[in-house]
């Protein structure tokens, strides 16, 4: 497109141009004009009135003012914080409720009594609460009330309200060593949801000894100051000589099933006369704190020097390698440790992260032992494998832990279930194989996982526990279980977990997940393992013995007939009996021999190279691991079923009753 050069205005563009230039200043002359006019009528009606103020806009809805937000800020208690949310504690349903109830108070009941060195024995009663005097089904009650009995030192009767009708009281807190209880919470959140779903208050019986009175209280928490409220306080007469009776009445549920409590009335007798060896306290190891705790160890302590402080507020640290962390730090080893703040205080801290600590001691941890579990899951599932490992002690953020794991598997031969008591047509259905993609039964069924920490059962919230993810992650295939990606594997089998540490890294106040920390999955794996490849050996030998043990049987079924055949061949002057028992002695040699009938478990040597391990065969139990004699189960009272009592070791899960009186021992066996 060419160009075009512009040569200025033309003569029609200054014409427009010049008729523009005329409109504007008739315009501007039209508008002075008008302005004079209106000043010169503003002159004759005088001077004009003042203006008015100008209006406050309003502001959009209902505000405040930051002095009324400022008067409505206000403290919370944690009584009233945990009133609103009461499902952070385990009450968030009411069959899940009375379960927690239950397991709170058994908890506290089972402590006591260990630290005071008395065997436990705890009675558990639930009895249905009727509005009219007629006690409904125990399916259709929805309100119940738990007492709980034990037989340990009692509490004294200052003690008692506090202990009782007070959230984040009590004497487990502060202290690194291992036990149930841990936040000072749970029965005093128990006291809690009952007042608020029934309004009644927490009845309270403890007695000291024999020669002191025993005192009666009710209590209820006061949720605005987090305080306990004294209805009731006097002295009575108890049939006990010592022990504390805690009576709750809560609205729940009751659903008999796995993970509620039982029904009828049942007896559990202890399996073991002997108490668990006492666990330690400790003092709190050096890689388990942070800044903001040293700064205030720092603040607290007695020590009149930073050495010296180092030395005996921590485990692990000798006067010699404190005055070398001090002398790394840069700091002098006579500082005054509350004048040690700021940079030196952070200089002090990133020494000790930085130097190489031995490990905490593990005297702290009472774990439960492999022959303790052995008995607790012989007793309790019926199976066919059953073994038990324990982990040397661990560390995670300073605080030293112990995980033991136990197997049970397979199903248990009864009388009922050997070959020559079933009918022919169940053998022959039996020995049909299976169709293309069709499984049998018993394959297609998902393990069983029992999670346990610190000897209490954990039955909520599986999927996120570090066990179940660790359990979940193990290749089980490798060890000849079938296993689906992302789930537990297939089989009649029982996996039970149990971690022992000085503080559990539970997931919420609850106390119903263990947070998944990698040291403590990783022991956790570890330990499963072991245990896997224990069934692994098992289901292999077992598989190729019995090969051997079907040819060793044909060979049985002609010894009969060649021995008599051999005998008329010879006119009947054969030995027949001497015959056959080289017949015999053939056939088992030539079938494995004495190694077969050991790993079919016919021998009583056990399953060799398997420690702490059972096998149940139809001819009997054979195993290292000493079994105690099954525990008895007496029906009392069968004409109640709206009350249940349990007395011994009551928890719920299937290997409690092998773990509140464990002998104390040390296992030179470990994996």
């Amino acid at each position: 497109m060419p160009a075009h050069r512009w040569d200025g205005p033309s003569a029609g563009d200054e014409v427009l141009n010049a008729r523009g230039r005329d409109a504007g200043e008739a315009r501007h002359s039209g508008a002075r004009k008008a302005g004079q006019v209106r000043r010169a009528k503003a002159a004759e009606a005088g001077p004009a009135p003042p203006a008015s103020p100008r209006k406050r806009a309003k502001r959009a809805g209902a505000g405040v003012t930051a002095e009324e937000m400022g008067a409505r800020q206000r403290e919370i208690s944690v009584s009233e914080f945990f009133t609103k949310n009461r499902h952070l504690l385990g009450f968030d349903s009411p069959r899940k409720a009375l379960l927690t109830c239950v397991k709170e108070a058994v908890d506290n009941a089972l402590d006591a009594c260990e630290e005071g060195g008395i065997l436990p024995d705890v009675e558990v009663k639930l009895e249905i609460v009727a509005d009219d005097g007629t006690p409904p089904l125990p399916s259709q009650a929805s309100r119940f009330r738990i007492t709980v009995t034990d037989n340990g030192p009692g509490i004294v009767r200052q003690q008692i309200p506090r202990v009782f009708a007070k959230l984040l009281y009590g004497s487990k807190f502060h202290r690194l060593r291992q036990s149930r209880g841990q936040q000072g919470i749970g029965i005093s959140a128990a006291g809690m949801y009952g007042q608020l779903t029934t309004g009644k208050p927490v009845r309270i019986i403890s007695r000291t000894g024999p020669r002191t009175a025993a005192h009666y209280f009710e209590v209820q928490i006061d949720t605005k100051k987090n305080e306990p409220l004294v209805h009731e306080n006097r002295k009575i007469e108890w049939d006990r000589p010592r022990g504390t009776q805690v009576t709750l009445e809560v609205e729940g549920t009751y659903q008999k099933g796995r993970a509620s409590v039982e029904g009828e009335t049942r007896g559990f007798q202890r399996t073991v006369e002997e108490l668990p060896e006492q666990p330690r306290e400790i003092k709190p190891h050096p890689y388990g704190i942070e800044l903001g705790m040293l700064l205030k160890m720092l603040h607290d302590t007695s020590s009149h020097s930073l050495a010296g402080f180092l030395a005996a507020d921590f485990s692990r640290v000798s006067p010699g390698l404190a005055r070398e962390i001090c002398k790394n730090a840069g700091v002098p080893a006579n500082s005054k440790p509350r004048e040690v703040t700021g940079e030196a205080a952070e200089a002090v801290y990133k020494t000790l992260q930085a130097t190489r600590i031995m490990a905490p001691p593990t005297n702290c941890l009472s774990p439960i032992g492999e022959k303790a579990i052995l008995s607790g899951l012989y007793h309790q599932i019926k199976g066919e494998f059953y073994t038990a490992v324990s982990r040397p002690p661990a560390v995670y953020r300073g605080n030293p832990f112990a995980i033991e794991a136990g197997l049970a598997f397979g199903s248990r031969p009864v009388e009922g279930d050997k070959p020559e008591a079933r009918s022919k047509a169940k053998q022959k259905e039996e020995a049909l194989p299976l169709a293309e993609g069709e499984e049998d039964e018993g394959e297609t069924e998902l393990s069983r996982l029992i999670r346990y920490a610190n000897r209490v059962p954990l039955l909520y919230q599986q999927s996120a526990c570090a066990t179940y993810k660790a359990t979940v992650d193990t290749t089980w295939k490798n060890y000849g279980i079938s296993q689906s990606r992302g789930a537990l594997p297939q089989g009649p089998m029982v996996i039970f977990v149990h971690m022992a540490s000085v503080w559990v890294p539970f997931t919420s106040e609850s106390k119903e997940a263990i947070a998944d920390y990698d040291e403590i999955r990783k022991e956790i794996t570890l330990a499963l393992r072991e245990c896997g490849r224990r069934l692994g050996v098992f289901l292999r030998r077992r598989g190729r013995a019995q090969s051997e043990f079907r040819r060793r049987n044909i060979f049985e079924l002609y010894i009969e007939e060649v021995a008599e055949a051999c005998n008329r061949l010879k006119g009947g002057k054969l030995a027949t009996q001497k015959l056959k028992e080289q017949l015999q002695k053939i056939a088992t040699s030539k079938t494995g021999g004495l190694k077969t009938d050991e790993l079919l478990g016919k021998t009583g040597a056990g399953p060799e190279g398997m420690p702490d391990s059972i096998i149940v065969t139809a001819e009997g139990v054979e195993g290292e691991a000493g079994v105690v004699e099954p525990a008895s189960e007496a029906a009392e009272a069968p004409e109640a079923p709206e009350a249940a009592k349990t007395k011994g070791r009551a928890k719920a899960g299937a290997i409690s009753k092998a773990k509140a009186s464990r002998p104390a021992k040390k296992n030179p066996k470990r994996s």
